[in-house]
């Protein structure tokens, strides 16, 4: 059909087939409206012209594409195109949960608990609008790359106002169906907590807890066996994991969790590492009825309800189950002697036994035949293959795989033993995955990385597109932490993990330059040429620093290599600004108040006063200023006392010089 490159609704262009199932086909296609790739399920043509399948196709649409939650697939349309019905669903990339636990066998217990929150958030949506899943299996869980989950196939889901019926089959996963789903009672969402326990259970311990040769077998199992704790399969699931999935898997509804949300958040609880309690599990159960023989496949699987002249067999088997189920549960006081009840039940087993084999025409063992080898054949020879040898075609799904090329069968299963011996009973099922080639490589957008304003916020963008960062330093004129380039570029398409190249810089090509602090000249000048610096050298007189010993430098913090530091060097402190006293000069001559001034540092400035002093000798002080104290090199004017013998008189012009005050002394 999509080698045709069909066009469903004048819209939806298909693509290629991605998975087949019981009912339908699934193709990926082109919404050419929209323009994105989309999921678009088609009812296989046997069962287009069925009325009864027809409005089951329909209402699944109807009733998925109302249920929003980041754990359901979405449904985006429905319609019919001549006699062709079919749904338009959200495309997932990833794999089912199933094919994850055959490949790596039980997961770690907080990823079992991580996945059961996720379906319990869409179950909860899910039965708020009162639409029980009725098919919870891994098969329908679908792991995405980001290890995030969604629920699919709501085939078989039925909303309780439905006036559908399925009269002749009870359909459902033997593996995983709850004991009320068996014995064809009315359904409630405890039925998908108890087919929750199932998947968890499975997730746990990497097997599931009821198996058997047939569909019979394995249903008589949930009603009547109690699964083996999970800790005894696989030592690492903790206490209070395994009472939680036990709970789930009560045989009494009312023992279970009685909501998808009330499990919820005893799982949050359990992830969060908070106290949980859940009571210890139910330990008794009634002895179990006898189990068919034919090999069980986990295929969904229709167990047939006969009609006409077995319809009182059918009843008969249908009420046995419910008091099988019913005893484990109730003490009842009647009066009856232990012996009495055992003996009844007892007799209820053997009512179950006979009518499930009679209803089944198994009462003499099945015919085990070899089981054929079909891997590496093309699935239509595979089909006929598993056909002749007397098995009927299973579950077929796609995989990817790197040595089975486009169309061959990677795998089957059962598988065929390498001595060639393996067998199974005749007309059971053999599920085959068909090899879709290489796995394309998942892609994803390269971020733009040029807002980033640091190495560690580009390196969060390019781990969140799942691209592996590759940084490279470089100094540069930008500010340190600005995204000079990548590659590739943003915006790119890339496979997912590869690796997103990017420089930063590190701002200018920059050195710290020494800290020169309690230096002297020639420390400081060593400490400058050991980082590649220039020193240029000025002193200045300092009261606070020793002389020779560095008082300042600049430039200081980062500078480029090369760069010439100026370094200011204490002179000392400087003594031209340091008043001293001036002497005492009261009745010194004038040649011993010069000397003493000379002596103190000053200049001596002698003149004489006008006339007699009285009470001073001549040529002696009268008076000095300044007094007390001044600066070394200050001049002092001293004034003396009138000598006589300098009175002015000239001998040689008889000229006299008059004074009208001191006389200066040159």
């Amino acid at each position: 059909m999509a080698e045709q490159q069909q066009l469903l609704g004048g819209r939806y262009l298909l693509k290629d087939k991605v998975g087949a199932g019981g009912m339908a086909s699934v193709y990926r296609a082109i919404d050419q409206v929209l323009d994105r790739t989309v999921a678009i399920k088609i009812m296989l043509p046997q069962y287009a012209g069925d009325p009864t399948f027809a409005a089951r196709f329909k209402q699944e649409a109807q009733a998925a594409a109302g249920l929003q939650s980041p754990y359901i697939v979405g449904v985006y349309d429905w319609g019919k195109d001549g006699d062709t019905y079919y749904i338009v669903m959200e495309y997932l990339r990833g794999t089912d949960l199933k094919s994850g636990i055959r490949s790596h066998g039980a997961l770690d217990p907080k990823k079992v608990a991580q996945i059961g929150s996720q379906i319990c958030g869409a179950l909860s949506v899910a039965h708020k609008h009162e639409i029980v899943h009725r098919d919870i299996k891994p098969q329908n869980i679908m792991v995405q790359p980001d290890g995030n989950i969604k629920v699919m196939d709501f085939g078989i889901a039925r909303a309780k106002n439905s006036q559908l019926t399925q009269d002749n089959n009870v359909l459902g996963t033997a593996h995983y169906v709850s004991p009320e789903q068996t014995r064809g009672q009315e359904l409630g969402p405890t039925s998908d907590i108890y087919s929750l326990g199932v998947v968890m259970y499975e997730c746990a311990t990497g097997q599931v807890p009821f198996d058997g040769e047939d569909a019979i077998s394995v249903a008589l199992k949930q009603v009547n066996e109690l699964p083996v704790p999970p800790s005894q399969i696989n030592p690492n699931v903790d206490g209070d994991l395994e009472r939680i999935i036990l709970k789930c898997m009560e045989k009494d509804p009312a023992n279970r969790f009685q909501t998808a949300e009330e499990l919820r958040r005893v799982l949050s609880s359990y992830l969060a590492g908070r106290t949980v309690d859940v009571p210890e599990p139910t330990r008794v159960i009634a002895t179990s009825g006898a189990t068919a023989t034919r090999a069980m496949s986990d295929q969904t699987q229709a167990m047939a309800r006969p009609v006409g002249g077995a319809a009182a067999v059918n009843t008969t088997a249908r009420t046995a189950v419910g008091q099988i189920d019913s005893s484990a549960y109730e003490n009842k006081r009647d009066g009856m002697s232990k012996g009495k009840i055992a003996g009844i039940a007892v007799a209820v087993i053997a009512v179950v036994a006979i009518a499930i084999f009679a209803v089944s025409g198994l009462l003499a063992p099945a015919k085990m035949v070899k089981v054929p080898n079909v891997v590496g054949l093309d699935q239509q020879t595979a089909v006929d293959a598993i056909r002749q040898a007397g098995f009927e075609p299973g579950e077929i799904t796609p995989g990817y795989s790197h040595e089975y090329p486009e169309g061959q069968v990677m795998e089957q299963h059962p598988t065929q033993n390498d001595d060639g011996t393996a067998t199974a009973a005749e007309g059971s099922e053999i599920d085959i995955v068909v090899s879709q080639g290489e796995e394309p490589a998942e892609t994803t957008e390269v971020p733009d990385l040029s807002e980033a304003t640091s190495r560690d916020e580009a390196e969060r963008l390019i781990r969140a597109a799942g691209l592996e960062p590759d940084a490279t330093e470089k100094s540069d004129e930008a500010e340190a932490g600005t995204i000079l380039d990548q590659n590739p570029k943003a915006g790119e398409e890339v496979e997912v993990g590869s690796k997103v190249s990017f420089t930063v810089s590190t701002g200018p090509n920059t050195t710290s330059v020494p800290d020169l602090t309690g230096c002297s000249e020639s420390e400081a000048r060593d400490a400058l040429d050991s980082a590649d610096f220039g020193m240029s050298v000025t002193r200045e007189y300092s009261d606070t620093v020793q002389e020779g010993y560095v008082i300042s430098w600049n430039p200081s913090g980062k500078q480029e290599p090369g760069t010439t530091i100026t370094v200011v060097i204490s002179r000392g402190p400087d003594m031209t600004t340091q008043e001293t006293p001036v002497p005492d000069l009261t009745g010194m001559s004038k040649a011993a108040a010069e000397d003493a001034l000379e002596s103190a540092g000053f200049v001596a400035d002698v003149s004489y006063a006008d006339g007699q002093s009285a009470g001073v000798d001549p040529d002696h002080v009268i008076s000095w200023d300044p007094s007390g104290s001044a600066a070394p090199g200050t001049t002092i004017h001293i004034v003396v006392a009138w000598d006589v013998a300098d009175s002015g008189e000239s001998t040689d012009t008889g000229e006299t010089t008059e004074s009208t005050g001191a006389r200066h002394i040159g």
